[in-house]
């Protein structure tokens, strides 16, 4: 369906709709779970990353308990034609939480339940509201633990809908290869379950990863069966550092070739440490060169190989330094280095000042050429430039920190990556997903056909257009 045979969608978002929706919400949730205060919904209308515009905000922010709360709001949101964005843990970098329409947010921050461990079966049901974190905690002691681990306060709700990843995908995968099957309320209240716990299913189409990474643009997720994995065992982590990118870049893809299986490889660059050291968060100082992080595990005589795998590419390819560790707090402490980077890039911004980022990804044959690239056309522009990422699965982040009035510039310079990107037979994003910023550009990638039979699986499941209105691509004109 293309955007001009799309029939006019209207919403009805006014004064007397909503109020009249309230009260339907508050006999529905009772008052208490019912927010109109216009901070909160500023709020919930951007994160630390992406910042809220005040105009794109919701006009109230409900708290449900559970599933069926959820499809009694969507019914009531269905028949007054009310747009609806759903909000978990709040760190999405894609403008995916604005309201353009305005209408109602739903926080998931009651529905936080983990339940039915599967021990045998290595899967456990969760609420949309758990963190991440807070679920690997709890595992931790029967000895499993759950891959994906983007921002520290991202929670699973956020990560289906993105679709995320981190920094162990290019071990383990992305969340779409976690999540076993989904509830999924739709855009007009009914209640889907995807599947139930197999680990494989030919059963028809596969609804569980139509929904992951769509967003919350055709349902909203109210729990969901994922997988789980042992813990790693000896955990080691090494420090690499290069005085030229591209020695940093050709070790990593020899490590990425040569047949060992790694945790986890990334590579940072020297103004990123540069703001690590600045930050005080840590009581190392680094050596502000581009530099490798690598996550290794096994039994001694797997890790003892992957060492001196290290130390020979290390060698050939004229590394600075050399440093591998088992200690755990020492794994733990030069792994929060990189884990924290995006706490430490906002510390560094002066009051004023703009996130902006991307997190293009290429074949991995065309890291090095993304990265020296964007470096080179960044190096005078009067911008600060973080130019980190997954350099195992071609995944890489460049953010900017910069004034109001370098706004446009710094833009321009992060639409320039993608382009980029793209270019070289890659993506526009890799793991932060389309939200409002990347939207007019996802056709770049995929094509009008491909833009018009998104469209058509959107109307197909959400005529009224209700669920995150305009995410991904444009409804209508």
């Amino acid at each position: 369906m293309t955007i001009a045979s799309v029939s006019h969608i209207d919403y009805d978002t006014t004064p007397e709709n909503l109020s009249a929706a309230q009260a339907e919400f508050s006999a529905l949730l009772g008052p208490d779970n019912i927010d109109e205060d216009q901070e909160t919904c500023v709020a919930h209308s951007g994160s630390r990353f992406a910042s809220a515009d005040s105009a794109h905000k919701p006009s109230l922010v409900l708290y449900p308990k559970h599933t069926e709360h959820v499809s009694s709001i969507l019914k009531i949101c269905s028949k007054r034609c009310i747009p609806v964005v759903s909000y978990s843990g709040g760190t999405g970098l894609s403008g995916a939480l604005a309201a353009p329409h305005g209408g109602i947010c739903i926080d998931f921050k009651d529905m936080a339940k983990i339940w039915d461990l599967h021990e045998t079966d290595m899967d456990v049901t969760v609420q949309p509201g758990v963190g991440w974190m807070q679920l690997n905690a709890e595992l931790a002691g029967k000895g499993f633990f759950f891959p994906p681990d983007p921002a520290p306060d991202a929670r699973i709700g956020g990560m289906i809908a993105m679709g995320c990843s981190g920094t162990n995908a290019y071990r383990y995968g992305t969340m779409k290869d976690w999540v076993v099957s989904l509830t999924v309320v739709l855009a007009d209240g009914t209640i889907v379950k995807t599947g139930n716990r197999p680990r494989k299913s030919s059963a028809g189409y596969d609804l569980t990863h139509l929904i992951v990474g769509s967003e919350g643009t055709l349902g909203i997720v109210t729990e969901a069966v994922l997988r789980l994995t042992p813990i790693p065992k000896n955990p080691h982590v090494a420090i690499l550092t290069f005085s030229d990118t591209h020695l940093a870049v050709e070790t990593a893809l020899s490590i990425a070739t040569s047949g060992a299986v790694f945790d986890a490889l990334e590579f940072v660059d020297q103004s990123s440490l540069e703001v690590v050291n600045q930050s005080g968060l840590f009581e190392d100082r680094w050596a502000e060169y581009p530099t490798l992080f690598l996550r290794f595990s096994g039994d001694e005589a797997t890790t003892q190989a992957h060492s001196a795998l290290i130390k020979s590419l290390s060698e050939r390819n004229k590394c600075l330094d050399v440093k591998i560790s088992s200690d755990p707090e020492q794994v733990d402490a030069w792994w929060n280095v990189r884990k924290l980077m995006g706490k430490c890039l906002i510390m560094s911004m002066k009051p004023g000042d703009i996130f902006l980022a991307s997190d293009a990804a290429v074949p991995r044959s065309r890291l090095a050429d993304i990265i020296v690239e964007t470096q080179e056309a960044t190096a005078d522009v009067g911008l600060f430039c973080s130019t980190l990422g997954h350099i195992g699965d071609g995944n890489v982040h460049v953010a900017f920190v910069c004034p109001q009035e370098l706004r446009a510039k710094g833009e321009q310079l992060i639409q320039d990556v993608q382009r980029r990107a793209l270019r070289m037979e890659g993506t526009i994003t890799g793991e932060h997903g389309v939200g409002l910023s990347l939207r007019d550009m996802l056709i770049e990638e995929v094509g009008s056909g491909g833009v018009d039979m998104m469209r058509n699986i959107k109307l197909s499941l959400d005529p009224k257009g209700i669920l995150n209105p305009e995410k991904i691509f444009r409804i209508q004109a």
